[in-house]
């Protein structure tokens, strides 16, 4: 077998549900398998991957036992030669694991790591943590203290988030996101996996640095694009506060040597990062002002404008014609929505990147499902809107 998929789930069904869909779009022609590992929902996630996804691999944890062994659980029921660990609020494009398993990839690059890909959010927006240094403790006082954003072109400076490579370029990196991350089932075993230790929020990073301790390369692949809605797993709330404190001072005291000053500079710092974080959490509301429909289905344009109190403009055979003109200059807020029974993932990824405005936000109804979700913010909960039959 080519490739095993890990999602870990957390109480996010519906993102969970397009996930699946996608990763089954893009595994196609793979000789593959899904592991999906639940940490104890809720919202009945489980119920939904046994009634629409019966044949795939779904494991019940009885508790929430945290990202890293979470994805260890699924990695030991995995046979693919490669593994893909990714989150349930992503989606994936139609040829991203194809261009990942290319063998020129890896015969290229023969001590090859950890990969990542380009990630954007859910309004197409780059997300620049796709692509990380190893935030050393001068690396990360430049984070922490907005450095890199004064001097993003000194690499004294712009090591956080490898400034000196762009989104549109394939390169070395240090640091992958845990939202997707691609590697060899073999290196994942004899780097003994994720770190229980820690319960999340610094395991990427201690995964991706074990590896280049291991004499790794890892990689920041641009060539194939994933949606990352980001703050759709993660309530940035007094938890999250204290975990990501935790788990910081966890991966320096593992990593690096401490010093009474650097222990009060880095505690003093997740914790202001973390606020800042937390502060940043917001849920968008915005006031539509026109909605696009993206598809051939006349009654459901009907459905939707019942559903949202006002017209919708429906696009299809000409849509990458006619949306520049409807886009252009814009002063109002546009809403697009894709139909994905008649879209692939890839050309709706495209389009995000392509019309990504502040003035425009985006939602995808899955295939065959009676909902449509987006999210308006990469700081916020997400949308979910449940479609009538």
């Amino acid at each position: 077998m080519q490739l095993s998929v890990i999602i870990l789930n957390y109480n996010v069904r519906y993102f969970l549900e397009q996930c699946v869909l996608s990763v089954q779009a893009s595994l196609q022609n793979i000789d593959s398998e899904i592991i999906v590992v639940d940490n104890n929902s809720s919202d009945e996630s489980c119920q939904m991957m046994k009634t629409r996804f019966p044949n795939i691999k779904l494991i019940e944890n009885k508790e929430n036992s945290g990202f890293p062994k979470g994805n260890n659980i699924g990695v030991a029921e995995a046979k693919g030669e490669y593994i893909c660990i990714l989150n349930p609020d992503t989606v994936v494009a139609e040829d991203t694991f194809t261009k990942l398993l290319n063998p020129q990839l890896s015969t290229r690059n023969p001590q090859l790591g950890i990969i990542g890909c380009k990630l954007i959010d859910g309004t197409g927006k780059f997300l620049p943590e796709s692509k990380r240094g190893i935030p050393t403790p001068w690396v990360a006082f430049t984070k922490i203290f907005g450095l890199y954003k004064i001097f993003p072109r000194i690499q004294l400076f712009n090591r956080y988030y490898v400034q000196n490579l762009s989104e549109h370029q394939t390169g070395e990196v240090d640091v992958l996101v845990g939202a997707f991350m691609f590697l060899k089932r073999e290196l994942y075993n004899q780097l003994g996996g994720f770190d229980e230790n820690c319960f999340m929020y610094s395991d990427d990073i201690d995964l991706s640095y074990r590896a280049l301790q291991n004499g790794k390369t890892n990689y920041y692949f641009s060539q194939t694009t994933v949606i990352h809605y980001k703050g759709e797993s993660t309530v940035k709330d007094g938890t999250y506060m204290k975990r990501f404190q935790e788990a910081m001072e966890y991966f320096y005291s593992k990593h690096f040597k401490k010093s009474a000053f650097f222990s009060l500079f880095m505690k003093s710092g997740s914790y202001l990062f973390a606020f800042l974080k937390k502060n940043k959490t917001v849920v968008s509301n915005r006031n539509i002002d026109n909605y696009i429909l993206i598809s051939q289905n006349e009654l459901l344009k009907e459905k939707l404008e019942k559903l949202l109190g006002k017209n919708v403009n429906r696009l299809f055979i000409d849509f990458k014609n006619e949306l520049p003109s409807l886009s252009k200059g814009i002063n109002s807020n546009i809403e697009i929505i894709f139909d994905q029974n008649e879209l692939t993932f890839s050309t709706i990824i495209s389009v995000m990147e392509l019309y990504k405005n502040e003035k425009v936000t985006f939602k995808i109804i899955p295939n065959q499902s009676n909902f449509m979700i987006g999210s308006n913010s990469s700081n916020d909960r997400g949308k979910v809107v449940l479609i009538e039959d």
